[in-house]
């Protein structure tokens, strides 16, 4: 539908993304991994079997064969978030949380942000698992934790200005809300006329909805939502008149600066 380029939104509470760079690094790190052991397809699957979310296995439908469970059963619906099936997936992911994530630890803190993340990832498996309660097919990617994001970016700044790339080619620069509304929207739409397809637009729209909670939540107090500060870009510069540019531009006999003297 879109992908998303760049904000001109600045950090007012923090002085660097540390966590959102760190799940960057995080999520690249063990697709690279994974990637090595591509060749090898048992360690693939082992790992997309033990590490990614199953809701046949969480619903207790099914259960993995012995020696495949490499962590709790409840840790399924955290760790398949750090899961990708290519180098496009994670990229797509890692770009949304780039261009958004940032504003959005900054409204929170970094611990706090942490949690939401984790949270939303949780509540897309939970809303894949609502809605697939037998599906034995491994849910993996960080989709429903960046939907989340995206969702309270949305409540945060709709009126900052954002460049994306619409139908992936055609470069607009963007009220937030204008393509984020509409991506919020499409996934809905997703979920009625393609239920069954490749993409867990279920996972989508729970990290959604969960984000649009815990951002009501985990905000800063001074933080307010449906922010409509206007985003100066960084190249404009505002001159502040002072007592001498008013006393000199009242001096009497003075032709006004611009068109004529009254």
């Amino acid at each position: 539908m879109f992908i998303p380029l760049h904000d001109s939104n600045a950090l007012v509470h923090i002085r660097r993304q540390y966590v959102t760079i760190g799940l960057i690094i995080t999520n690249f790190t063990i697709w690279a991994l994974m990637s090595l052991g591509d060749g090898n397809d048992s360690f693939v699957n082992a790992a997309l079997l033990g590490l990614g979310f199953i809701p046949a296995v969480a619903n207790d439908y099914a259960q993995l064969a012995t020696g495949l469970a490499i962590v709790p059963e409840p840790a399924t619906y955290v760790t398949y978030a750090f899961l990708h099936g290519s180098f496009f997936h994670v990229a797509s992911n890692m770009l949304f949380l780039w261009v958004f994530g940032d504003n959005v630890e900054d409204a929170l803190g970094h611990l706090r942000f942490l949690l939401f993340y984790l949270t939303c990832a949780v509540a897309g498996a939970f809303a894949h698992g609502l809605v697939y309660p037998q599906s034995e097919a491994p849910l993996i990617g960080a989709s429903a934790a960046t939907s989340g994001v995206v969702a309270a970016y949305l409540m945060l700044h709709p009126r900052v200005k954002i460049w994306v790339l619409a139908f992936g080619r055609i470069p607009l620069r963007l009220p937030a809300y204008i393509p984020l509304a509409g991506w919020v929207v499409f996934q809905f739409y997703m979920l009625a006329v393609d239920p069954y397809g490749s993409v867990s637009w279920a996972a989508h729209i729970g990290g959604i909805l969960a984000g649009m909670v815990l951002v009501l939540v985990l905000r800063r107090r001074a933080v307010p939502l449906f922010d409509r500060t206007i985003v100066t870009p960084a190249a404009v510069t505002i001159r502040q008149r002072t007592e001498s540019d008013l006393a000199t531009s009242e001096q009497p006999g003075r032709p006004a600066r611009w068109g004529r003297q009254k």
